[in-house]
């Protein structure tokens, strides 16, 4: 079980680090932090192909920072409660794809699955990457695997 420390809750960095406290969840922070993300993908759903990749570089960088941060804060390399590289690696998940609630149904279960799994290179690289760079490195590898999968389906069910 998952024991959020109370700075969650007391330091922004932190509280950004763990998904908005979504990665506070004593159960299955990872999934809770995707799930937690979700919203705020349709809300950038709207945005032009440009912005979104934007919003994606940007949050990538910050959640370098913010993870790098917050493990050392805590003195915990890669928290299970550090959350901010789901909510990246998702949204990733999701570049360019149809925005229904079936695509990011798939989006989640897929990018879950690839997170959780971690096929080459994700799993060399959540273990030899180190820092906020390695933290956020393996969710990215995870979603392009995932979006890669539902890009591939997408183009099946265009082509039916």
């Amino acid at each position: 079980m998952n024991k959020a420390p109370a700075s969650v809750w007391q330091n922004p960095i932190h509280f950004f680090a763990f998904g908005l406290g979504s990665g506070a969840s004593p159960w299955a922070p990872g999934t809770v932090g995707t799930l937690a993300a979700v919203p705020l993908y349709f809300i950038m759903a709207g945005l032009s192909l440009p912005f979104y990749i934007l919003v994606l570089v940007v949050t990538f960088v910050i959640g370098c920072w913010l993870c790098e941060r917050t493990s050392e804060d805590l003195g915990v390399h890669d928290h299970s409660g550090i959350v901010w590289d789901e909510f990246v690696g998702y949204w990733l998940t999701m570049l360019a794809l149809p925005v229904s609630w079936q695509w990011a149904l798939a989006g989640f279960v897929v990018f879950r699955f690839f997170d959780i799994i971690k096929p080459w290179p994700i799993r060399w690289a959540d273990r030899r990457v180190a820092g906020g760079f390695g933290i956020m490195l393996d969710d990215v590898l995870a979603a392009v695997y995932a979006g890669g999968c539902l890009h591939l389906a997408k183009f099946f069910i265009d082509s039916l």
